[in-house]
């Protein structure tokens, strides 16, 4: 049986290491950390449970797929709850409006909000967002490219994605679609995610709007934790080797110059025939594939902001009415985006994303206190902010935010998290959220996750294929599973 090492033990390792024990692999799943989660590991701290990374689950069959490769499902190994409204937003102006699930309740609340004929037109667009889905995830998104000339592989889904509108720009789809401003706001903000303003972003990453705002935003039992607690444990209980604790220290090369295993800083090696990295694309390279030069995408392209992230635990409980998440807009959007992704400023008048999960689930405090999730986008390291000075002018802008807008703001604990500490956790110019979706940096644009050079290793993760987000890199996971299992000799294609 070949043996394949993962390196990483967020979710990308993880569903690569479920998949690749699906086609009959051994595999050794090797974590720095003492736990599985990668950036997305729980602190704990003074009682309070802070889940460092992503917030917003959608897609949870994503999850599933990986956990039948192990011979589980997310009903028996990851329970979770739908989240209705999935979103509230709030407005400038004091006005807020529900991300309702379902297509009828949702017309609804925009029928109540923003008038009949944008709660009309919502029910087409839902139609249209499905329709985008069902042509992108199978063809464009959960398939492997070894070249651009793989788009014309599939014809016919490319001929189906140009007559949807795919390849115009999302904020003129969006307006077109409906007349409300706020609207327009509420369903093209998902473009950040994938590093480019709405009126840059292509229009087929609506799919990120379907899966949140369609498809539904979900919780886990326990705290995001949970997700990758319950896939490190249904890996483990398949076979896989997962050793906490354990840095790769280098690759371990053959004569040829493929791949034999890696070497691990605390001593030892692990044999391998195939390795699959998921470290951030420009650290992998750095670290362990110095004598190569790295892709021309991966040295100098379009990384995506970053973002500050504020966990407070804090006395008290937050106002009635409450949601577990609330995208707070501010006033003047698109100079917003020219301030960040344009001029590489803070935004002048921030947007902000808070998340209260113990609204959901309260025992991730202390009785009678508040966990609070609060992110705002800022520049990468390659923009104009001086992160030794801001920090503190950030936090007490971020206090007064919660105060203002009626959170818990008596802070017991709390963790700042800036583009410098994405820095020293491995990511480059300080962001989490790689190279940007634009047209030249998607698809088979995207750095590939095969470094053909040195054979049998490849990679997974938001800087390579399909990209950012736990929907995306779940996949991505796969998708590297793929790679090995046709590497392989007799390994499933």
């Amino acid at each position: 049986m070949s043996v394949v090492a993962v390196i990483g033990a967020g979710l990308a390792g993880l569903s690569a290491a479920c998949h690749l024990v699906g086609h009959g692999h051994e595999v050794v799943l090797l974590e720095r950390e003492q736990a599985a989660g990668g950036r997305g590991l729980r602190v704990r701290r003074d009682g309070f449970s802070f889940d460092t990374g992503p917030t917003v689950m959608t897609m949870p069959d994503l999850v599933d797929d990986a956990l039948r490769a192990v011979g589980t499902t997310v009903r028996d190994a990851l329970p979770m709850r739908r989240l209705d409204p999935a979103y509230r937003a709030r407005f400038a102006d004091g006005s807020e409006i529900f991300v309702r699930h379902g297509v009828e309740a949702m017309r609804q609340e925009i029928a109540d909000t923003c008038g009949s004929v944008d709660a009309a037109s919502f029910v087409d667009f839902a139609q249209w967002l499905r329709r985008l889905y069902r042509v992108e995830m199978p063809a464009f998104i959960d398939t492997n490219f070894d070249s651009p000339l793989d788009l014309l592989s599939s014809p016919a889904a490319a001929a189906r994605l140009v007559r949807l509108g795919g390849f115009r720009r999302l904020g003129p789809v969006i307006r077109h679609w409906f007349r409300d401003e706020r609207l327009h706001r509420l369903f093209s903000f998902q473009a950040l995610y994938a590093g480019v303003s709405p009126e840059r972003a292509l229009a087929l990453y609506a799919v990120i709007t379907y899966m949140d705002s369609i498809e539904g935003v979900w919780f886990p039992e326990g705290g995001m934790d949970a997700v990758p607690a319950a896939m490190a444990r249904a890996a483990a209980r398949a076979g896989v080797d997962v050793r906490y604790g354990t840095t790769v220290d280098r690759l371990v090369l053959d004569r040829r110059g493929a791949v034999a295993g890696v070497e691990l800083e605390e001593g030892g090696l692990v044999r391998a025939d195939a390795v699959v990295c998921t470290l951030d694309l420009p650290t992998a390279y750095d670290r362990l594939l110095a004598h190569l030069r790295p892709p021309r995408v991966v040295r100098s392209g379009q990384y995506s902001p970053s973002a500050v992230v504020w966990h407070v635990g804090a006395r008290g409980l937050p106002a009635a009415g409450t949601t577990h998440h609330t995208i707070h807009f501010g006033a003047d959007w698109e100079g917003a985006f020219e301030a960040l992704i344009g001029d590489g400023r803070l935004m002048p008048d921030p947007s902000r994303l808070v998340t209260v999960p113990t609204v959901t689930q309260p025992d991730l405090a202390p009785q009678g206190h508040t966990v609070l999730y609060v992110l705002e986008p800022v520049p990468n390291l390659s923009g104009r902010v001086d992160w030794c000075r801001e920090r503190e002018p950030m936090r007490e802008r971020l206090h007064e935010f919660l105060c203002a807008n009626g959170y818990p703001a008596d802070v017991v604990t709390e963790v700042l998290v800036t583009p410098l500490d994405w820095k020293a956790m491995g990511m480059h110019l300080g962001t989490p959220f790689a190279l940007a979706h634009t047209f030249a940096q998607t698809g088979p644009f995207r750095p590939p996750n095969v470094e053909r050079r040195v054979p049998g290793l490849f990679f997974a993760g938001s800087g390579t294929v399909p990209g950012v987000g736990v929907p995306m890199v779940l996949v991505s996971g796969k998708l590297a599973a793929r790679r090995v299992a046709e590497y392989l000799p007799g390994g499933p294609a």
